[in-house]
C-alpha cells in the first residue's frame, strides 16, 4: 500500500455477489492504513452525497457494501470476514449485521486469491461471519479443478450469467446466543402510526420482522414503487421491533440495517419488475423487503433464510400464509422472481442447515486512492485489527 501525505492508495476487488455489489479488501491490508476503518470506508465510498459521486458506492443499499475477509488461523474454517453496510448519505458505517449476497462473493473470492485451493469439481470454503458469528459454507464451481472467473449461473435479479455458488447456512441459525424468536412469541405487537400492527421477529441468518401485507393495504403482488408508498411505515415498525427484540434501548437508537423489515403474504399472481408473470402456483409465500432506506429489488439471502425459517416455525404470521404442503423447499416469490430456499431438517424435525444457490463475479481489481481525512471525535474508532477474526 503507498503511502502519501494526503492521501492513501488501497488494494480492493469489486465483485457481484448474488444481487448486491461489494468491495472486498484485505483485512491485513487494510490495516496498513493506520487509520479508523469506518473513515477509510465512508470517504472510499463517497459517503455524506446521496449520489456518492466522489467515491467507489454505487448510491444505493444494495451497491454500498464492504467485506473485509482475513485468511482463518483456525482448524474449522478457512476464511472470517467482516460485512460493513457503508451509510449513502449519511457518513456512517453499520456493523451489525450480515450479508449473504455479499458472501456468495467472498467464497469466489477466496478461491480466486487462493485462500483456499480449487479441489475438484466443486470447492468448499468455509466461512465465519464475525458480525454476527454465523457459520456458513460456500460451494463454489471449479470445473476440472480450476480457478472460475466467468459462469452461466442465472438467479433472479441478474440477467447475465456468472459463477455458480451455493451458500448453506449452518445451524444454530441465531446469532450471540439469541432465541430463534428474541421478542418472546411468534407474534409481537407493534403500536405505530395510530395502530397496532402484528410482527413476526425471527433471528435465522439475519434478525427480520415480517408484517403481514394486508394490515398494510398490500397483498404481497406489488412492485418496489408501491412498497415505497409505505417505506416510513415500515421503518418506523422497524425501529420499533428493534426495541421489541431488544436489539436497542429506543427507537432514537434503532440502526437502518437491523433488523431486516418486510412484509409477507400468501400467493397470488404477480408480475416481476421485468414484467414476467408469476403464478401462484409457482411458489409458497410472497415477500417484500426493505434495505435500509429502500425497496430491496429482490431479497437479502440472509433474510430469505429468516423467511424460511418463519415459514416452518408454527404460529408466525409467514406460517399461517405458507402454501400447503411446503417444507424442504421454500420458494419465495420476490419483485425479480422466484428464489428457492432449501432446508435441511432432522429426525426431530429441528433445522440443520439453510441453502440458497447464487451466482457471483469479480468486477475489477483495484487499486482505490483515498483521500485522508482528520479524525474528529464524530467518528467511530473501530480498530482494523479487530476486524474479521474468528
Amino acid at each position: 500500500m503507498s503511502r502519501n501525505s494526503g492521501w492513501m492508495e488501497v488494494p480492493a476487488v469489486w465483485m457481484r455477489g448474488g444481487t448486491s455489489k461489494c468491495w472486498i479488501f484485505d483485512a491485513d491490508r487494510l490495516a496498513e492504513t493506520d487509520e479508523p476503518v469506518e473513515a477509510v470506508l465512508q470517504t472510499a465510498f463517497g459517503s455524506g452525497d446521496a449520489r456518492q459521486i466522489d467515491g467507489v458506492g454505487g448510491g444505493t443499499s444494495t451497491t454500498s457494501k464492504a467485506m473485509i475477509v482475513r485468511r482463518s488461523g483456525a482448524a474449522s474454517f478457512d476464511v472470517s470476514y467482516t460485512f460493513a453496510q457503508v451509510g449513502i448519505a449519511d457518513r456512517v458505517v453499520e456493523w451489525g449485521s450480515n450479508c449473504g449476497n455479499c458472501a456468495s462473493a467472498v467464497g469466489l473470492y477466496a478461491v480466486q486469491e487462493g485462500l483456499v485451493p480449487p479441489d475438484g469439481d466443486e470447492t468448499t470454503v468455509r466461512m465465519v461471519n464475525t458480525n454476527t458469528g454465523a457459520r456458513l459454507d460456500a460451494i463454489v464451481a471449479t470445473p476440472g479443478g480450476r480457478i472460475p472467473h466467468l459462469g452461466d449461473e442465472i438467479i433472479p435479479g441478474v440477467s447475465t450469467g456468472g459463477v455458480p455458488v451455493r451458500l448453506r447456512f449452518a445451524a444454530p441459525l441465531s446469532g450471540a446466543g439469541r432465541s430463534s424468536l428474541p421478542a418472546g412469541g411468534t407474534r409481537t405487537a407493534l403500536d405505530g402510526g395510530g395502530r397496532t400492527v402484528q410482527a413476526t421477529i425471527v433471528d435465522a441468518g439475519a434478525i427480520c420482522s415480517l408484517v403481514d401485507a394486508a394490515s398494510l393495504g398490500l397483498r404481497g403482488d406489488e412492485g418496489v414503487d408501491r412498497v415505497s408508498e409505505v417505506l416510513d411505515q415500515l421503518i418506523d415498525l422497524r425501529r420499533r421491533s428493534s426495541v421489541a427484540a431488544g436489539l436497542s434501548r429506543s427507537l432514537e437508537e434503532a440502526q437502518d440495517a437491523v433488523p431486516k423489515i418486510g412484509i409477507t403474504a400468501a400467493p397470488v399472481d404477480y408480475r416481476t419488475t421485468d414484467g414476467q408473470p408469476i403464478s401462484a402456483g409457482s411458489y409458497d409465500l410472497a415477500v417484500r423487503m426493505v434495505s435500509m432506506h429502500q425497496p430491496h429489488p429482490a431479497i437479502g439471502l440472509t433474510s430469505a433464510v429468516a423467511v424460511a425459517v418463519a415459514a416452518l416455525t408454527p404460529g408466525t404470521i409467514p406460517h399461517a400464509q405458507l402454501a400447503p404442503g411446503a417444507r424442504d423447499t421454500i420458494r419465495l416469490g420476490t419483485p425479480s422472481g422466484v428464489v428457492a430456499v432449501t432446508v435441511d431438517v432432522d429426525e426431530d424435525g429441528r433445522i440443520t442447515g439453510v441453502g440458497v444457490n447464487r451466482s457471483a463475479r469479480r468486477l475489477s481489481t483495484a487499486r482505490l486512492e483515498i483521500p485522508r481525512s482528520p479524525v474528529t471525535h464524530d467518528v467511530p474508532s473501530r480498530p482494523i485489527e479487530s476486524v474479521a477474526r474468528g
